[in-house]
């Protein structure tokens, strides 16, 4: 490296020192860049242009800042109507088994749920069972596993089953709404109504002897009642399929409220108690 004359700057000489001892014995670049001149030069640079009407303004960031990739659109949900709702009774009714019906509604996007949901609810169980079981909607453990009632809400609908006899190898087990509404919000009731068709159809396909809605909202859709589930609980309702097959309906509370309230859960025995009398009294196995 060239040597330092004496009337170099200083701190021209420090910077040369430090270059050496860093290893910096040759130029890059057969001409100087002055670095002075092009940074006066940026802030000499015109103002950027005015944003025209319409268009968004840029962020500002700096020149050994990458911009950020511009984000991902979101999932087109689908706007629930009376045309989806129309469409899903269609589909539903040219289902003749509980196979083409899973296809069917794997198949289905009238409904806004399925852009958000991980995997579809379909059922569990057994679906030649005298007994089916009916939910509202899958909750995170239901839409992760793809399976209705395996949270701590499936755990305690187990230990019910089993305190009158059965398990799901003897049960049918399905819900109202097979998508995980975001949130584990309440489906909204144009939600229900889009997906109403398909549960029918699965009761009529299933074709149990005795029906038991699991909390409020499957309830009322099932047996035509806007009572609360307090009220609805413990004594017998009917459910009448497309083809006229009137089907017993015990409503009684949902797992996932008894968790809330262990006070209920005598309730609910009270209610699976009658269940269990009315599988004896036609002639279940």
């Amino acid at each position: 490296m060239a040597s330092i004359s004496g009337n170099e700057r200083p701190d021209l000489r420090d910077l040369l020192a430090f270059y050496a001892a860093a290893g910096v014995d040759d130029a890059l670049v057969d001409d100087p860049i002055d670095r002075f001149a092009e940074s006066a030069q940026r802030q000499a640079a015109p103002a950027q242009q005015p944003v025209q009407a319409g268009e968004r303004e840029a962020p500002r960031l700096g020149a050994d800042r990458p911009a950020p990739p511009p984000p991902r659109p979101a999932a087109i949900a689908a706007v629930p109507d009376e045309a989806q709702a129309a469409a899903a009774r269609e589909l539903a009714s040219k289902a003749a088994s509980l196979d083409e019906l899973k296809q069917i509604m794997a198949d289905f996007d009238g409904c806004n749920l399925k852009a958000t949901a991980k995997s579809m609810v379909f059922a569990d169980g057994n679906p030649e069972a005298d007994l089916m079981l009916v939910g509202e909607a899958p909750g995170r453990d239901e839409d992760l596993e793809g399976l209705p009632f395996v949270g701590r809400s499936g755990q305690l609908l187990d230990l019910i089953l089993a305190a009158i006899g059965l398990d799901r190898k003897s049960a049918y087990i399905a819900n109202v709404i097979p998508w995980r509404p975001p949130g584990n919000r309440t489906p909204t009731p144009h939600e229900t109504e889009i997906c109403r068709p398909f549960v029918e159809r699965q009761i009529a396909l299933a074709k149990p002897k005795v029906l038991v809605t699991l909390g409020g909202p499957s309830a009322k859709l099932l047996v035509g009642s806007q009572e609360g589930i307090l009220r609805l609980r413990g004594s017998w309702k009917s459910h009448v399929t497309a083809d006229g097959t009137v089907i017993p309906v015990m409503p009684t509370l949902h797992p996932a409220y008894l968790l809330r309230n262990p006070a209920h859960k005598k309730l609910a025995w009270r209610d699976f108690l009658e269940v269990k009398a009315k599988l004896r009294e036609l002639g279940s196995h």
